[in-house]
Parts: structure tokens; C-alpha cells; sequence
């Protein structure tokens, strides 16, 4: 495992990192405790010492069960978790920060940790990024010593400019992949200069850079990847990227031949992630061991040529750009 440091925290943390959206269930199937555990233990065997989490994942079960396998472990392992995205409704005149605080203590108790060490906002509305009070809470709860760091986790680039102006913002958690290149361009030197750690989520597109998604596959209705196609319940950018499918399908014939015989595409995807100096982490998710093992495996992949990455921007300007570049 290679490890990188996560911006100003200084923390060194490993740079294939675990996502748990769908950790021992999650996208349709119920949530197991059995497959949870042996996840993450298997993450941490392999030298993962980053684990993301939230509190509205399986109703805090998420959260629980990385508590649990962390405090049976002896080494170091960096627990980030998400609040705010069970104020309902959504919306900046809903966000108080009593509820927040309240979040991020029943987010202690379901972890059982003493301290959270980083607590990020979970995607709030654009409105929030302006509320010098919201930011000043995790201030508060930084001196109170119930978290070591504060975050955000965004939707849009624009986004986290505005959160960086915060001194208390250590970790930027983005999506970025193949086909969400925009952070890349107007996000990553910004970033830097501020040093901030970049944490990378969705790098697979959930799942349609791993080529094994079809025009014929079906996903459960609880699935988000069957009901959030158009954004009905949450930001339709958080599945496929916000790619209309046909244009990824198109895409990935053409990703297919061009890494034809040099790996999987889903290790390919985040090996090509990695390639940016400024990614402090990407946090694929796992719902069984053997996907977990592929993930660690991605970053042992020799670095893809400077020919490769032309090519790779080369087929998202062609099917993809204008379809999500403007959005997010």
C-alpha cells in the first residue's frame, strides 16, 4: 500500500482508501453485519487506514460497524463520517446547528469512539457554504475535542471553493473519475495552494466504469442506480456520474479499446485517479471481500502513459463533456 498525506491534517493516510455506501448491504440488498465485519477487516489486514463513512448509511449501521471493527484493531485507522443529510427537508432554512451538533454526538455513540477524527458536511445545500456559524460549530466542537477535523463533502466545484475560504476546512471529498474530469481542471491546483486533502468518491461512476454494466442489467428498486437516474432523491451527479447512460455505453467501448489486455477497467479507473498528485485518497466502495482486493490491487498497476491520459480526455470531450462538465 502507498500512503499520502491528507492536506493539513498531516495525517498519512493509505491512497486507496474504503467507501462504506454499501458496506455489508446498501443499492437494494439488506444490511449484514457478518459481510461488514469481514470487510473492513480484510481493508485493514491490506493496509487501508481510511475509512469514510455516514450517519445516514443503513440508518447509523454503517457507522456502527466501522466502530466496531476499529476498536478491535491495534494500528491507526482514520474514521471520516458525514452529517446533515438527515435534515429533512433538505434546504439551508432546515440547517441549524443544534441539529447538527446533535448529529455528530449520535455519530460518536453509533461509532463508540471518543472522537471523531473527521466529520465532514454531507453535500448541504449551496446556501450553507455562506454560514460563518455553521463553520464556527465544528470549530466549537474541535476545542471540545470531539473531532480532530472538519470537512465538507461536495456536490459541485464551485462548492468547495467556497468551503476552503474556511481555516477549519481540512478535506474536500469530490467526485471525480473517467467521466467526472472538471475537479481536475478548476478545483485540484486550488486545493493545493490551500492545502487541503482531496478525498475521491464515485470513482467507478457506481460501477459503470467497471465494464460490467450492460444495456441488459437490472438493478433492485431500491437500488439508487434505478431510481436516481433523474435526481428524484438526491443529486442525480451521485449515479453514473450524472452520464446518461446510452453516452456511457458509447464511451466505454472506446475505454475498452484502449486498455484492451492491460487489466480490468474498474483497476484501471482508479489507478488513472491516482495519477493526480493532488488526490490525497479515493474511497471505492466494497460490498464483498474480492471487490476490495481488486480495489488494493489498482494501485500496484504500473502508471498509465502520458498517451493513455491524452486518450482518456480524449473520449470524455467526445461523449461526455457536455453533459456534466457545466452541471457540477
Amino acid at each position: 500500500m502507498n500512503y499520502r498525506i491528507l492536506g493539513k491534517t498531516g495525517w498519512k493516510i493509505s491512497e486507496i482508501g474504503l467507501g462504506t455506501w454499501q458496506v455489508g448491504g446498501g443499492w437494494g440488498s439488506p444490511f449484514d453485519p457478518k459481510i461488514a465485519e469481514e470487510i473492513l477487516h480484510t481493508a485493514f489486514d491490506k493496509g487501508i487506514n481510511f475509512v469514510d463513512t455516514a450517519d445516514v448509511y443503513d440508518a447509523g449501521l454503517s457507522e456502527s460497524a466501522v466502530g466496531d471493527a476499529v476498536r478491535q484493531r491495534s494500528e491507526k485507522i482514520y474514521v471520516a463520517t458525514k452529517c446533515g443529510r438527515r435534515i429533512q427537508p433538505h434546504i439551508n432554512e432546515t440547517y441549524s446547528i443544534e441539529k447538527l451538533r446533535r448529529h455528530v454526538e449520535d455519530s460518536l455513540r453509533n461509532t463508540g469512539l471518543n472522537r471523531l477524527d473527521l466529520i465532514q458536511l454531507h453535500c448541504p445545500p449551496t446556501s450553507v457554504y455562506n454560514r460563518d456559524e455553521v463553520f464556527g460549530l465544528f470549530e466549537k466542537l474541535r476545542a471540545e475535542g470531539k473531532i480532530a477535523a472538519m470537512g465538507v463533502s461536495v456536490e459541485k466545484v464551485e462548492e468547495a471553493k467556497m468551503a476552503m475560504e474556511y481555516e477549519i476546512v481540512s478535506t474536500v471529498q469530490v467526485i471525480f473519475n473517467m467521466f467526472r474530469q472538471k475537479p481536475a481542471e478548476e478545483l485540484f491546483s486550488h486545493a493545493a495552494s490551500k492545502d487541503v486533502g482531496l478525498i475521491v468518491r464515485v470513482p467507478l461512476a457506481s460501477g459503470l466504469l467497471s465494464g460490467k454494466i450492460t444495456p441488459e442489467t437490472n438493478f433492485s428498486k431500491d437500488d439508487h442506480r434505478h431510481f436516481n437516474r433523474e435526481g428524484k432523491a438526491f443529486d442525480k451527479g451521485e449515479t453514473f456520474s450524472g452520464v446518461p447512460l446510452e453516452k456511457g455505453f458509447a464511451a466505454m467501448e472506446e475505454l475498452r479499446d484502449l486498455f484492451k489486455g492491460e487489466g480490468t477497467l474498474a483497476a484501471i479507473a482508479l489507478r488513472w485517479v491516482l495519477m493526480y498528485k493532488e488526490v490525497s485518497v479515493v474511497i471505492p466502495g466494497a460490498s464483498k471481500s474480492s471487490q476490495l482486493e481488486s480495489n488494493v490491487a489498482a494501485g500496484q498497476l504500473p502508471p498509465l502513459t502520458n498517451e493513455q491520459m491524452v486518450a482518456v480526455k480524449t473520449i470524455y470531450d467526445k461523449y461526455v463533456r457536455e453533459e456534466v462538465h457545466g452541471q457540477w
